[in-house]
């Protein structure tokens, strides 16, 4: 069975990305590899989405922010997928990715960004993981050797 390669992106690689690139890898379908990074990778993942990828039983040395010009390399592995999570990433100039994969926006509000207490902040990352969920388990779903960009960005307006 083909494992297909899915690139999470965000501008600072700690939170939304890491999440998808956790709930790809571990997606009861078996269907994916995860990936994340960011345009201006922060220098530590975020507690709160570091707790929630462990709890899906993520790897916990894989949990690292990157720079996205590592998967722009000649030797990086071929991405089939490769999905924006935040609106400033984006907009950004992307490297040229190797291999022309399908991509896709689907956006969230930074859970980072949430003020109050942790129960609080800790919900906030909790919605973006069923947000996305949502849509892995649609893109599981799908014929994933047809698809194409049109076909991925669907997907963001069938879950929302």
């Amino acid at each position: 069975m083909k494992k297909y390669n899915v690139l999470f992106l965000c501008t600072h690689n700690s939170a939304r990305s890491v999440l998808g690139e956790a709930l790809v890898s571990t997606h009861p379908s078996g269907l994916f590899v995860g990936y994340s990074a960011g345009s201006t990778p922060g220098k530590q993942v975020n507690p709160f989405a570091k707790e929630l990828a462990l709890e899906m039983g993520y790897d916990e040395s894989k949990l690292r922010s990157k720079s996205w010009d590592e998967f722009g390399l000649p030797n990086a592995p071929k991405m089939d997928f490769i999905i924006t999570v935040c609106d400033n990433a984006a907009g950004e100039v992307c490297p040229i990715w190797p291999g022309n994969p399908a991509t896709a926006h689907w956006g969230f509000p930074d859970p980072s960004q949430v003020t109050g207490t942790d129960v609080e902040k800790r919900l906030a990352f909790i919605d973006v993981k069923s947000g996305l969920k949502k849509r892995i388990d649609l893109l599981a779903s799908m014929p994933l050797e047809k698809l194409d960009s049109m076909a991925l960005k669907e997907i963001h307006h069938k879950a929302s």
